[in-house]
């Protein structure tokens, strides 16, 4: 029974990729399981490819290279529509002013978080792996053969029963496809090295180029590799970089001069050889006009690297081959065309049309495979902000966010990378700029005599439309229970007696928390939100672990836990948020 349940389970699955029969009956010629194969020789790719050319290795270290430089982070969604605003701005071309848009929503949607589960399984994904070292390989298998696969391993038991605890990426040109038949086409993926082993589809990650080759037996569930369409120009660079090393290895004389008027003896032959050598050869006879008694012919032994186009041929495969990954030509050192301003355009140009589009796709992938394992609302994401070939320079920057008085300081902070400034409620309010007046201006009396100076009282309120939200998030409150205060001052005290070297539990941010509620500190309803968050997140904390009975001050759970409040602030702020959203 339990095996049925569990079929019935993997077809009703909203992440498993099943399809409805009547289109697979449509598609597909198989009615029974069987392997899908893959047309395409992913060893070639790799052999051929990455292995024996150096304009392919260098074009997929160019782009996983600066990949890694890009950091990750894991947020908690707030607001829906803002979020899927920010995921349609990254998923185009980014520039400085894609990217200042792009912040402002980020920081409105989403709420950066700080220690989870999931930031340790990525940073370190198993054992013999660091991060850097696994996005490498799962960018490096997709550029080579148009497939990514991450394999993801679970306890069966245990706390973290059926949730992801490893990761690995794995080989995608010995990957195969295990079809289940017309109502699961992929049901598991197999792999043949040093034995058989076989995955089911739900622990396996397949991120894949588009593949718009349908022949009815399911192999365009494989991706399209982008040395696929660039075949010709990766065995035209191949063919002309191996046919100069058959030239250099196999060069013998030039040709050889005959006289036909008869035979020349060995004397007569050296004669004239080393008349040729001493009087028409050297610097000093370039352009000479050569004169000889005797009628001479010549026989020319084979062509040069110019007669036969070498040069151009690997030139033009080189530049196609760029094409094909969307990697400026001049990255590979490409000097007829280097001066310091394309060189820094084409890093920008690097960036927009190859690395944010990759990890854009392994974003989103990642966000529907892995994140719902540890949060409903969690979501992976890169931090695009540290590119700087895409920010603008900082005075452009500041030019331009100074004369923008409809935009809050703290939101001119965001996007300057600056974080939000919690302490400070005045940072989110409006700053109108004084000589500003309503266009309806009927009832402001302008002062006649210039020499007196008064004050005119304008309604921002006309111009400035706010919603209730937005007002309702400016007021503060300072009515949360005193025992929320008492658990915020004991984590300080904690530190102040046994240093921070002791009490390593919290961050900076839960740090900054606990002096406010321990000041009595009136708190915004959008820092009540995250204290909900936070609480709501690690209220597993709220009790001393066993081994920390006697010394509360090293559970790093526990203290960081009360730095917000403990569980007397979660029950609070949990009733006077569901009362006020009432």
């Amino acid at each position: 029974m339990a095996s049925l349940f569990d079929r019935f389970k993997s077809i009703i699955n909203k992440n498993s990729q099943n399809t409805a029969e009547g289109y697979n009956r449509a598609i597909y010629n198989w009615l029974g399981e069987s392997i899908i194969w893959n047309p395409e020789n992913d060893d070639s790719y790799i052999n051929e490819g990455y292995r024996k050319n150096a304009t392919v290795y260098s074009l997929v270290n160019i782009i996983t290279k600066a990949a890694t430089t890009i950091p990750f982070q894991i947020y908690e969604v707030e607001n829906v529509n803002d979020y899927k605003r920010y995921k349609s701005l990254t998923s185009g071309t980014i520039d400085s002013t894609v990217m200042q848009k792009a912040m402002m929503l980020k920081n409105k949607s989403m709420v950066e978080l700080h220690d989870t589960e999931l930031h340790m399984l990525l940073e370190r994904p198993n054992p013999a792996q660091s991060y850097n070292s696994f996005i490498t390989e799962l960018i490096a298998f997709g550029k080579l053969t148009g497939n990514r696969y991450i394999y993801g391993l679970a306890p069966e038991t245990g706390n973290n029963a059926n949730k992801y605890t490893e990761l690995y990426v794995m080989p995608s040109q010995i990957m195969e496809i295990v079809s289940g038949g017309l109502m699961n086409p992929v049901s598991k993926y197999k792999i043949q090295y040093n034995g058989t082993y076989e995955m089911d589809a739900s622990d396996i990650c397949h991120i894949k180029d588009f593949n718009p080759y349908y022949d009815g037996t399911g192999s365009h569930l494989y991706g399209q590799s982008p040395l696929r369409a660039g075949l010709r120009a990766l065995t035209t660079n191949n063919e002309a970089i191996q046919t100069g090393v058959k030239y250099l290895q196999n060069q013998t004389a030039r040709g050889v001069l005959m006289s036909e008027e008869g035979d020349l003896n060995e004397v007569q032959a050296q004669q004239l050889k080393d008349k040729f050598k001493n009087q028409f050869t050297g610097s000093n006879n370039a352009g000479e006009v050569l004169i000889t008694p005797k009628k001479l012919s010549w026989v020319n032994f084979g062509l040069n690297a110019a007669d036969v186009s070498l040069i151009e041929q690997y030139n033009a495969s080189v530049k196609d081959l760029c094409n094909i990954y969307n990697v400026p030509v001049q990255l590979l050192n490409n000097t007829d065309s280097n001066t310091y301003n394309n060189m820094k355009e084409a890093k920008k140009a690097l960036y927009q049309n190859a690395v944010i589009p990759e990890l854009v796709k392994i974003r989103d992938e990642i966000n529907r495979w892995l994140c719902p394992q540890y949060g409903d609302k969690y979501k992976f994401d890169f931090d695009f902000t540290c590119i700087p070939e895409l920010q603008e320079e900082s005075d452009k920057v500041v030019e331009q966010l100074s004369k923008a008085w409809w935009i809050t300081p703290n939101e001119k902070r965001a996007v300057m990378n600056y974080g939000e400034d919690e302490e400070n409620e005045a940072l989110n309010d409006y700053y109108i700029p004084a000589n500003l007046l309503p266009v309806n201006a009927e009832n402001i009396d302008i002062p006649v005599d210039e020499n007196v100076r008064e004050s005119v009282d304008i309604d921002v309120s006309k111009f400035l439309k706010e919603k209730k939200t937005e007002i309702e998030s400016k007021q503060t409150y300072d009515n949360y229970p005193q025992s929320a205060t008492n658990n915020a001052k004991r984590m300080l005290e904690f530190r102040e007696k046994y240093g921070r070297d002791v009490v390593q539990g919290g961050t900076d941010i839960g740090w900054r928390r606990a002096s406010q509620l321990a000041s009595r500190t009136a708190l915004s309803l959008s820092t009540l939100k995250r204290v909900k968050s936070f609480l709501a997140r690690h209220k597993d904390n709220s009790k001393i672990s066993d081994e920390f009975k006697g010394e509360p001050y090293k559970d790093k759970g526990y203290v960081a836990y009360n730095l917000w409040g403990g569980e007397s602030m979660r029950t609070w702020v949990n009733k006077f948020l569901d009362k006020l959203e009432s």
